[in-house]
Parts: C-alpha cells; sequence; structure tokens
C-alpha cells in the first residue's frame, strides 16, 4: 500500500507509559507521553492520535467515536501487547500437539534450574492447556547404522534422507482434536520431531485441525525451521498463544477509526529491529517488539558512521534496564528466554536486569540491595503518594536529582498532585536509622540520610553495570572504548555515572530520548525475512546454498512489492548460520549488499568472528551451514534527518533553578536547566540538572555537557582515579565490591564458555570459576556447578601450602585434579593461577576455574568408569603441575602425563588429547581474563582496599550463615537451657554404606560441628567422595538453608567444623577410586544435611550418569529426576537438583550426531512421594542403539528410596533396564554397570522421584 500525505504516527506503547512521535505533512514533529492505562479512555495509542487530529484539524473528536483517517499517512507502533500477555498468562487457551513418547518434553526442557540455591525450585508456568500425542515418527537415515528399519525413505527439504517410520495415525489424531474441542482449546501449536527438514507431518497436522475451526494453528516448521525440538516447539506453542491475542488487539485497534484504517499503512515493529504488515505480526516475533525500536532509534541517532565508534545503549525505566551494543549493524541471536519461554527466532540481543526507577531498597545482611523486586507504577515509589515503597526514584528525590516542581504533576488519586519528596525523605529516615543501629552494633561510622540514598543509587549503578560488562568485556571488546547512548525516563539519571564506572569517555542523550524507542519506530525499515534449513557443510556445498538463497531473495521482494515498495527502496541482506561440526557456537555471517557474496569470504569471515569470540579457531574442522535467511529491507524516509539548529547565538545558558544536591564528596550546589532554552554550543558544568518534558539529565560532577547543533545532549565524563575509601567498612561498597568479585567470576566464565571446545564445557556447561584471597579463601564463585563450590578453595590452599609463598613466580599456572590436593573427580581439571601485582614477590590473590573433561584416559570411555577400585584406573593424574611455568606452556610434559593411563592394565590414555589441550588452554585464558579485570578494579581503589573487603564480605556471611544456625537451633531446641542443639540423620547408599550425621550448633553464638562419626569405611568402588566433596555440599547446603542472596564464600564455613573420619567413604586414602563419589556420594551428603535440619524430602539423590561410546564417539549425560517436597510446596518434576545443574542434550541434536534414537523422553508419573505437598516425578528416558556400542551406567536410588519428612512418601526408585531386542528379553543393570549393546537394543532409564512432605491426611 502506497503513503497517502497527512500526519504520521510513532507510537511505542509500554508498560508504564505510551511515547508517541508525530510527523506532520510539513516536516515538523511533536513529541509527547500519556498512561498507558487510564479510566478516561479505553486505548493509549488510540488516544493518542485522537488527541493530535484535534489539535491538527482544529475540530473536536469525541472520545468514542470512530476516528476520520483522511489526515493519517501511517501508524507505526511497538507493543507491549505479546510481552505482558506472556508474563501475566493471559494468553489464548492452547493445545500442544507433540509427537508420541514426548509429551513433557517441554516441562522438563533443558532439565536445568535457573537458581541453583532454591529448594522451591520455581515452575515456568506453560503456555498450553492440554498437549496430545501424535502418532508419527521420522528417523535421520544413518550410515553406520546396523538397524532394519521399516519405512518409506523420503529426502527432506535440504537433500538429507529420513525414514517415515510411521505416518501420522489421523484417526488418533482427530480424536484428539476433538477432545481439544470439547475442552474448549481454541489454538494449537504442533512441534513434531525432525519437522525442521521434513515438515510434511506437521502439515497434516494443521490440515486436519483447520477442518476442526480452531482460532489459530502454528506449526514449528513455518515459525521456527531451525534445529532443536524444545526450542522449536516452546516457539511455536508461545506463537499460538500470543497470535490471536495481537489479532484481537489490532482488530479492536483498527475498530476505533473509519473503515477499520483501510487506506492507512499500519506497521508494527518486531523483535528484530523492523517494521511488518498487520498481517506479518505474529506472536513468536513480537516479544521484543517494545524495546526493539529504542535499539534502532540509537543505530539512527547516537552512532557515527565517521568515526564508527560502538555504541551501548542504554534504556532504564521503572523495572528494569535494556541494554544492548551497536556497531554499523544490529547485534542478534537466536535464541533467548522470556519468564521460562524459550524463543527461537532471530532477534535484537537485548539484555535486561531488573533495575529502574522502581527497584526496591532495602537493607541486608549489613549490605544494600536494589531489587530485583519492583514496586511497579501502582503502587510505585512512595513519592507516587499510593502507598507504595521506597526505590531508586525515591533516592533521586531526596538527592535533589528530581525536583516535584520540574515534574509533570500527574501522581496521587486524582492524578494531578506532584512527586510527594517528604514522603521519600520520611522513609529514608527510618531505614536510614536502621542502617546505623547496624553501624553501631558493628563499631562502624553512622551514615547520614543523603549517603544512604547516595549509596543505594550506587549499587543500583553496579547493577546496571554487569549485563553491559556482558555484552561487551564477555565477548572481546573493549567496554570503555564505547560511548553510552542514554535514553528512557530515568536512564539520564544515571548515565554519568554508569559511563564512569565502565571507563567510558563520552554520554550521548538524544533530544527526544525520552521518546526514543517511538522516535526509532518512524525511522525503521520495513522488513521481510524468509529462512530454510541446510545442515550441510559449506566448502563441498555452496553452490546449493547460493541457489537456495536466490530463491529466498526473490520470496521476500514479491512480499515487500507487494506491499507497495518498488525495487529501488529494496535491499537484501544474506545471512548464514554456521558453526563448526559437532559444536552448537552459532555464527551469523551476513552478506550485506553482496560484500560476501563468495565462498571464501563467508568462511573468512566465520573465521575472524569466531577467532574474535572464543579466541582460537579449529582449521581441521568442517564449516556446517545449519540456515540460511534473507533480510529483505524496505527503507520508507519517513522523517528527515535532524536540521541543524542555529548555532550563530553566543547567549550562555541561563539556570531556571538552583539546589542543593548530594555527591561522593558532599553537598555541591546544582544548576537546573530546561532543554528547550538551550543553544548549540551552550556548554554546562557538572554538577548540574538539565530537564525535559520527557526525562532528567544529571551532568555528575568532573562532567560537562555540551549542546550539539542537532539539538542533543553529549556529555564528556572524566575519570576520577583510584578512589580511597578509608579505613571504615562501608556498607555501600561492601555491597559495590560484592558485585564486582561476583562479575569477575561470570565473566571468567563467559570466556571459559566461548573459548572452550569440548560439548561439556561450552554447551552442558559443566565448569566453575572463582575468586579467592591472599590466603586461598574463596571469594565470589559464580553459581555454575555446586558440587565445584567449596572444592576448589581446598585446590588453591592446598597449592598454596606445597609451593609457599615463594615457592610461585610471575607467570604460573598450576594444574591438579588429585582428591588430596582438593581435587572432585579425575575428570574435573582444576587451574589454579597466582595473581601478583605491581612488584610483589608473593601472591596477592588466587582464580581458578574447574571444567568436566570429556575423556582423560582410565578404564572406559568417558573417564567414568563404575567398576573402577582404585584412583589410577580412572584416568589422568595431576597432584601440583606447573601447566605454564614462567610463562611458558609444558606441552610436552602435559601429553605425557595424560598419555600416562595407558600403562595401567586395562586402561587406555587420553582419548581426546586435541580437546583436552583446547580447553586447558581455554581455562588458562579464563583466568587471565579474571586477572585482568582484578587488576582494573585494584586500578579504581587499590590493592589494600580490594583486600579488605575480600575480608568484609566473607565476614558478611559468616554472619548471615551463623544467625539462621542459631535460629534453626532455636527451632529444634526442646528446652530453653539446650546451649548445643543436636540435629542428626542418617542415609545410605545402594551398596549398603552408610553416611551418618550429628550436627551440634551452640545457640548463642552460631558455631557448628558437622560431625559425620558413624559412616562406613571407603568402598572397593568409585563412590568414595574426597573431602573436597563434603565441603562442597556442606557449603551449598548451608547457602540453600538461608533462603535469601548472599555473597557465597569461605566465610559461609567460616562458623563450621567439619569432622570427616578418615579412610570413610567421604574422606578416603589417596588411592581409593572417586569418580562416582562425586556425582553420586555428593547427592546423598545434601540428602543426610537437609535431613538433619528436616528442610526438604529428599530429592532423587543422583545425578543419572550415562556414558556410551567405542573408538570414533562417545557421549555423556546426566538426567533429571523428580525434586523433594518442602514446606508449602511440591518438589518440580524433571530437574537437575542440589549438586548438578548440567543441562541435556536436544532430542534432534542427540539424533543427528550420534548412532541412537530416542524413543521416549517424558515425567514418570506417579513417581513422587505423595503427602500434603507431593514429591517431584522422576523422568522415563528410552534410548534405542543403532549399531554395536558400549553403554555405561552409574547411578544411585535404585536400592533405597528418596525418603520423605513429616509422614510424606518416599520417591520412587529409579531402575535401569536394558531391552535386548534380538531375544525380547529386559534386563535389570542396576544401580552401576557397563555393557555392550547390540543394534536395537534399548536402554530404558527411569530416573527417581522425589520425596513427599508431610502427611497427606
Amino acid at each position: 500500500m502506497a503513503l497517502k500525505k497527512g500526519v504520521g504516527f510513532g507510537i511505542d506503547r509500554g508498560g508504564t507509559f505510551t511515547d508517541v512521535f508525530v510527523v506532520y505533512p510539513d516536516g515538523k514533529t511533536n513529541t509527547f507521553k500519556l498512561l498507558s492505562e487510564d479510566p478516561n479512555y479505553n486505548d493509549a495509542p488510540t488516544e493518542a492520535i485522537r488527541r493530535v487530529l484535534s489539535e491538527y484539524t482544529g475540530k473536536e473528536i469525541p472520545r468514542g467515536n470512530k476516528i476520520p483517517t483522511d489526515n493519517v499517512s501511517f501508524i507505526r507502533m511497538g507493543t507491549t501487547v505479546a510481552t505482558n500477555a506472556l508474563l501475566e498468562r493471559n494468553g489464548e487457551k492452547t493445545a500442544l500437539l507433540l509427537t508420541a513418547g514426548f509429551k513433557d518434553l517441554l516441562k522438563i526442557g533443558n532439565q536445568a534450574r535457573t537458581n541453583i540455591f532454591d529448594l522451591n525450585i520455581k515452575t515456568p508456568e506453560m503456555l498450553y492447556t492440554e498437549v496430545y500425542e501424535v502418532h508419527e515418527r521420522v528417523v535421520l537415515v544413518d550410515e553406520t547404522c546396523q538397524m532394519d528399519i521399516k519405512g518409506e525413505i523420503k529426502e527432506a527439504s535440504n537433500g538429507q534422507k529420513v525414514i517415515i517410520e510411521q505416518k501420522v495415525d489421523e484417526k488418533l489424531l482427530r480424536l484428539a482434536l476433538g477432545a481439544a474441542v470439547q475442552k474448549g482449546i481454541q489454538s494449537i501449536a504442533v512441534a513434531l520431531l525432525h519437522s525442521y527438514i521434513y515438515p510434511e507431518h506437521e502439515r497434516v497436522v494443521r490440515d486436519v485441525a483447520n477442518e476442526f475451526g480452531f482460532s489459530h494453528v502454528s506449526i514449528s516448521s513455518d515459525v521456527a525451521p531451525m534445529i532443536k525440538i524444545v526450542p522449536r516447539g516452546f516457539t511455536a506453542t508461545a506463537d499460538a498463544y500470543l497470535t490471536p491475542i495481537i489479532r484481537k488487539y489490532i482488530e479492536k485497534f483498527c475498530s476505533g477509526f473509519e473503515d477499520n484504517l483501510k487506506d492507512v499503512v499500519v506497521e508494527f515493529m518486531r523483535s528484530d529491529g523492523g517494521l511488518c504488515s498487520i498481517q506479518d505480526f505474529v506472536g513468536s516475533k513480537a516479544i521484543l517488539s517494545g524495546p526493539a525500536g529504542g535499539v534502532v532509534g540509537v543505530s539512527y541517532t547516537a552512532y557515527d558512521e565517521s568515526n564508527k565508534n560502538p555504541i551501548i545503549a542504554f534504556d532504564m525505566g521503572g523495572t528494569s534496564t535494556d541494554v544492548s551494543r551497536y556497531a554499523g549493524h544490529f547485534n542478534e541471536i537466536i535464541e533467548s528466554e522470556t519468564d521460562g519461554i524459550i524463543i527461537q527466532s532471530p532477534q535484537l540481543e537485548i539484555h535486561t536486569v531488573a533495575a529502574g526507577g522502581g527497584s526496591r531498597l532495602f537493607f541486608k545482611n549489613g549490605m544494600f540491595v536494589v531489587g530485583p523486586q519492583s514496586s511497579g507504577s501502582t503502587p510505585g515509589p512512595i513519592c507516587y503518594r499510593k502507598n507504595g515503597y521506597l526505590s531508586i526514584t525515591d533516592a533521586n528525590i531526596v538527592l535533589n536529582r528530581i525536583v516535584p516542581e520540574h515534574f509533570p504533576y500527574i501522581f496521587g488519586k486524582t492524578e494531578d498532585q506532584p512527586l510527594d519528596r517528604d514522603a521519600a525523605v520520611e522513609e529514608f529516615k527510618n531505614i536510614t536509622e536502621q542502617i546505623n543501629k547496624h553501624m553501631t552494633e558493628k563499631g562502624h561510622e553512622k551514615m547520614t540520610m543523603e549517603e544512604v540514598a547516595l549509596g543505594f543509587i550506587k549499587v543500583a549503578n553496579e547493577t546496571m553495570c554487569r549485563p553491559i560488562r556482558r555484552l561487551t568485556e564477555a565477548k572481546g571488546y573493549d567496554t570503555a572504548q564505547h560511548t553510552l547512548a542514554c535514553f528512557g525516563g530515568a536512564g539520564g539519571q544515571h548515565a554519568c555515572a554508569v559511563a564512569r564506572s565502565l571507563g567510558m569517555k563520552k554520554v550521548k542523550i538524544h533530544k527526544n530520548a525520552g521518546v526514543l524507542s517511538a522516535y526509532g519506530l518512524v525511522l525503521a525499515d520495513v522488513v521481510v525475512e524468509k529462512q530454510a534449513p541446510v545442515m550441510k557443510a559449506i566448502q563441498s556445498n555452496f553452490n546449493e546454498i547460493e541457489v537456495l538463497l536466490n530463491k529466498l531473495e526473490n520470496d521476500s521482494k514479491k512480499h515487500l512489492v507487494s506491499q507497495g515498495f518498488n525495487e529501488k527502496e529494496l535491499l537484501f541482506e544474506k545471512i548464514l548460520h554456521m558453526r563448526y561440526n559437532k559444536t552448537d557456537a552459532i555464527i551469523m555471517c551476513s552478506d550485506q549488499n553482496g560484500k560476501l557474496s563468495t565462498k571464501d569470504n563467508f568462511v573468512d569471515e566465520f573465521g575472524k568472528q569466531y577467532m574474535r569470540e572464543f579466541g582460537f579457531t579449529i582449521p581441521d574442522r568442517e564449516i556446517i551451514v545449519d540456515d540460511v535467511r534473507v533480510r529483505g529491507i524496505g527503507k520508507r524516509y519517513l522523517s528527515e534527518k535532524t536540521e541543524k539548529l542555529d548555532a550563530s547565538s553566543k547567549e550562555s545558558a541561563k539556570p531556571v533553578g538552583e539546589y542543593e544536591g548530594f555527591f561522593e564528596h558532599g553537598s555541591q550546589k546544582m544548576q537546573f536547566y530546561k532543554l528547550d532554552d538551550l543553544k548549540p554550543g551552550n556548554a554546562i558544568e557538572g554538577p548540574a540538572v538539565i530537564i525535559d518534558k520527557n526525562c532528567t539529565i544529571l551532568v555528575e560532577p568532573k562532567c560537562s555537557a555540551e549542546i550539539t547543533e542537532e539539538g542533543d545532549v553529549e556529555i564528556n565524563v572524566e575519570s576520577l582515579g583510584a578512589e580511597s575509601l578509608g579505613d571504615s567498612v562501608n556498607s555501600v561498597h561492601l555491597s559495590i565490591f560484592s558485585h564486582r568479585f561476583m562479575s569477575i567470576a561470570e565473566q571468567m566464565g563467559s570466556v571459559l564458555q566461548r573459548s572452550s571446545i569440548s560439548t561439556n564445557i561450552k554447551e552442558r556447561l559443566d565448569f566453575s570459576c572463582a575468586l579467592f584471597g591472599p590466603d586461598g579463601g574463596l571469594v565470589a564463585n559464580a553459581p555454575h556447578i555446586p558440587v565445584h563450590l567449596g572444592g576448589m578453595q581446598a585446590a588453591v590452599q592446598y597449592q598454596l601450602n606445597y609451593h609457599g609463598k615463594t615457592g610461585l613466580k610471575p607467570g604460573d599456572v598450576i594444574l591438579s585434579n588429585h582428591p588430596i590436593a582438593g581435587g572432585s573427580h579425575l575428570p574435573d581439571l582444576t587451574v589454579i593461577t597466582p595473581v601478583f601485582i605491581g612488584n610483589s614477590k608473593e601472591p596477592d590473590f588466587f582464580v581458578a576455574n574447574r571444567g568436566h573433561h570429556a575423556d582423560i584416559g582410565g578404564l572406559s570411555p568417558g573417564s567414568m568408569p563404575p567398576h573402577s577400585t582404585c584412583l589410577i584406573e580412572e584416568g589422568a593424574i595431576f597432584t601440583t603441575f606447573k601447566i605454564v611455568s614462567e610463562g611458558k606452556f609444558q606441552e610436552e610434559e602435559l601429553i605425557e602425563i595424560l598419555n600416562a593411563p595407558g600403562k595401567v592394565p586395562g586402561c587406555a590414555g587420553s582419548r581426546n588429547l586435541k580437546d583436552n589441550l583446547a580447553d586447558l588452554r581455554a581455562q588458562i585464558a579464563a583466568n587471565q581474563k579474571g586477572i585482568n579485570l582484578l587488576e582494573e578494579l585494584i586500578k579504581a581503589y587499590g590493592t589494600d582496599t580490594v583486600k579488605k573487603y575480600m575480608a568484609h564480605i566473607q565476614s558478611a556471611a559468616e554472619n548471615t550463615v551463623r544467625q539462621m544456625l542459631i535460629n534453626n537451633a532455636n527451632k529444634f531446641a526442646k528446652s530453653d537451657e539446650d546451649k548445643i542443639v543436636v540435629l542428626s540423620y542418617s542415609d545410605g547408599m545402594d551398596d549398603g554404606s552408610i553416611i551418618n550425621l550429628n550436627v551440634s550448633v551452640t545457640r548463642d553464638t552460631g558455631d557448628a560441628v558437622f560431625d559425620f562419626t558413624g559412616t562406613t569405611c571407603q568402598v572397593y568402588s568409585s563412590i568414595n567422595a574426597p573431602k573436597a566433596i563434603t565441603t562442597s555440599a556442606i557449603i551449598y547446603c548451608l547457602r540453600c538453608l538461608l533462603g535469601e542472596d548472599i555473597p557465597l564464600n569461605q566465610g559461609c564455613l567460616a562458623s563450621v567444623k567439619i569432622v570427616s573420619p578418615e579412610k570413610t567413604i567421604i574422606n578416603p586414602d589417596e588411592e581409593a577410586a572417586v569418580v562416582g563419589g562425586n556425582v553420586q556420594t555428593s547427592q546423598r551428603l545434601c540428602d543426610v544435611v537437609f535431613g538433619a535440619f528436616k528442610a526438604v524430602a529428599a530429592s532423587q539423590g543422583c545425578m543419572n550418569n550415562i556414558t556410551f561410546g567405542d573408538e570414533t564417539v562417545g557421549y555423556y549425560e546426566t538426567v533429571a529426576g523428580g525434586a523433594g517436597a518442602g514446606p508449602g510446596y511440591n518438589g518440580r518434576s524433571g530437574v537437575h537438583t542440589h549438586m548438578t545443574n548440567t543441562r541435556i542434550t536436544d532430542p534432534e541434536i542427540l539424533e543427528s550426531r550420534y548412532p541412537v534414537i530416542l524413543r521416549k523422553f517424558t515425567l514418570r508419573p506417579n513417581s513422587g512421594g505423595h503427602g500434603k505437598y507431593n514429591g517431584g516425578d522422576g523422568v522415563e528416558r528410552y534410548l534405542q542403539f543403532r549399531r554395536p556400542i558400549t553403554l555405561t551406567v552409574m547411578t544411585e536410588r535404585r536400592v533405597l528410596a528418596p525418603y520423605g519428612l513429616y509422614g510424606g512418601k518416599d520417591g520412587k526408585r529409579g531402575t535401569n533396564i536394558l531391552y535386548r531386542s534380538k531375544k525380547g528379553s529386559r534386563i535389570n543393570l542396576g544401580p552401576k554397570n557397563s555393557v555392550n549393546v547390540e543394534p536395537g537394543d534399548i536402554f530404558e532409564l527411569s530416573t527417581p522421584g522425589g520425596g513427599g512432605w508431610e502427611n497427606s491426611h
């Protein structure tokens, strides 16, 4: 449809405010905001258009009347309708249809839990109401397969061969759809295995469903034609759930206008930053509709093509802050997660953190805490006059960064009152009193109310810095080299401080920053995307890929031409989703207007991007093209570039007021200016505030703002150098250092994941990273894998004691895995780097990481032998090996040790030496990243201050744990006279071994002794657990028992003494086999601790370690089970619990790379223990083998069931059954075994359920 002359609108409907950008026929523009929800009107965008047209025509259009469209040219909208429906779970009533045997696939997801310390594991509510199984099966052709699979062989859309083992059973399908109709289902989502390349079965289901008259049918092969059934299934479900809601909203919106906007171009913003027609706007593409407009706005207004300086877009709103990066092109990702729902679709990479103007403020455990809870728009912050909560906005008011008389009068019940500064001050006095009571008790200096308010602002700023560091440093970019482009209503008050903290020198704030998302809508392009799967090597299939790209380009062109574009207005971007064979890290390589038109150019670009992001390439590995996309772009140029303003005036800026502000070094006078009064060239020295009708900008001390020729604000930020914090402890900086230390550990993890090569580390995320003080004590451990938590501290302190402080030199890196050296089990290799600051002769700090290597030799592939009886059978052993000695990588010696297990009878050396070396280099690189970040922190604060706050943070954790232990002692004390309270529990392993625990807690101090006397002696098998495992289990359990977020460090164990008798199953001698102790006994230790504290019923108590392989292939997984129920909640089903949190391989990836067919993966009904609150169910996972191979299982809870508490029933025990297809017999493999399987054999794994809580009667 061609544009007609008239008024154009860019409208971004947010959660609190709707932003409006108006373009008049003469090129002039206007901006304003209105409330998204208001009792005076039904729809904010409609109301905005009504007001503008009434004013423009001079003729009032009454509310409720249909709005004439004679003077409307275009309407472009970004909306949170889809996002809100997703978050509030009020979409269309939907049924999901999945391949038979996989009905619970989305409930299980990737089996990992979001918060590893939350015993009440939250389950995101599924979007579908009902789920039905489709009896059909497509199997990939595998040239190595020795099974006789019956069925017709077909060619898939990418040329790959598939076997139609079972066609869609339409009779059963119709019965299922009939049942859905009876249950009031309106919308249908379909996700069948391998439909990304063979969509025919999904199309059959769609056609049959349409016969039943459902309002909408989404099939995954149309919505997201990419490999991975789990995210594709989620995406199809979201599409079916949300699209009808979007359709209803659009119909309602259009109905408010004459002729339903028939002759007006109406377009919506999608998650990928492109506009689309009403017909193309669907649920799966709409989740980021709101924030995407802002990113587009930044790309046009902040990025300078001449200097190509990269931009960080910083959009701070009321409840959260969105950050993104722009460097000449949009950063896209293929997969994201919103409220537990995975969306697999190309979308802008936008990181969100729960810190905004409405973030609530707390003082907990001696630390300032901001969020994640939000006061929202109702009731809002205290100053909103709605009985709200103390929030960031209140802090800005107390500090006079927001002044009520210069802010809209839209508050209170009548929505016409100013912000209430007095109420905010009163509440800050209360929290200051609470804080000073704590300070007095600890012998620290008291704080003023202004210092408290500023403290919360600083903690909020640091919270917002973390996602920016993840977006830049974690991907190999220097954060300081970016410009911060700030927009949104609240961001201007924090921009200078955030930029300064990140080392940035410049902040850009566009004159329309308060409504930049709406402005971005007017500037945005219309985009049509076409996508198809390939799944082939680029080197040998590029001609075929080119033909496919050309077809997709033609399809895109036809679509855009049908929308009124001519060919001169069109651009096409060809995108290849590329990865190395047998890896999952997708790199998107774009052919923008033919710049990468040849195969060699695409391969070179892939190599450059891979090297920058991951730090290495794999020259001898095939490069696979998973999918190809063509992005067709139609340009409309609806708003001219901003004209330059008259800069001839030499008139200086005139303030409209002066207020007392409070900053780091005390009170300072602040001049207030109105942006509309400022002229190009006006310079404003901080501290000052610039007021606009849509946002407020704080120019901090030592910063200077200048008005550009376009009327925008550019702020130069001066570095303040090292900050002196004095000798007293500052609770504000305690919180800030906690964030910084954790950020270091997190970024180490990002580098390790990016630069590693093995599936275990890169995709299953089986690793942990941590930062340690000068004594080797744990300071910060990123919450990766719980079983690693306490063990790395023992590993670092062992090396410190072994070498002494003078035995370690700059450039040394130590490798260890031996249990006596703090190791967990041999496949977990720990890399430790001492940190020397300046010319120090002794280590000032340590950084370390621990990663699970897929194979380090030993009895069986995968180095997880179920029947090992001594340590040397489990693989290569490193007690203290300098893998890097004074800067030199000791490769020869390293290879010799990795091959050494081959000298042990029945054993082999490492079966994957290349991956070992590559992952160890990645681990070294991760530590180096930690060192670099630590040095930056020291540059800002000084070595002594950093060390001091490490100790303070450990002390804060100690105090919190002590109080928790005191509370539990008081809870379980039988009388007031009991000075020491003893909590006891014992539980067994499947081999009859007993773990016995008595916890003695001193009531007045919180000191505790965890005494394992009475535990069984070490065993002649691999389930012995080194001391480090016991420490890890206890620190994990203590952190869970706290029930609140505190830094995890050695302070958690400062009040705890652990008694682990020598030569027992939890403290074996140095030659004992331990590989199973790490994965099985560790879980039982948690069961025993939680049993003693009566905190939660037993979870599945097992990691269900499954390995299969031969000389050409190896695979390892751990499988979910049921979580234990607890006070007030059911246990979650199909999830990893306690000491592990690794992900499961997607079924389609599994079947495409390994010689297996996954026959079943569902929850195991009624396996959770019954009670007032039921334990979670385990899972059933059936693997069929396509050729001879060795299967190894290492499991627990096959003999002894997971216990229930307070009368709750036990969970069901797990089973390991091997079905021998030739004989038709089923064999119980027992808890631990290794067996050769034949083609067609099926391993039937049923994992344990969780225990129930409390008698149900």
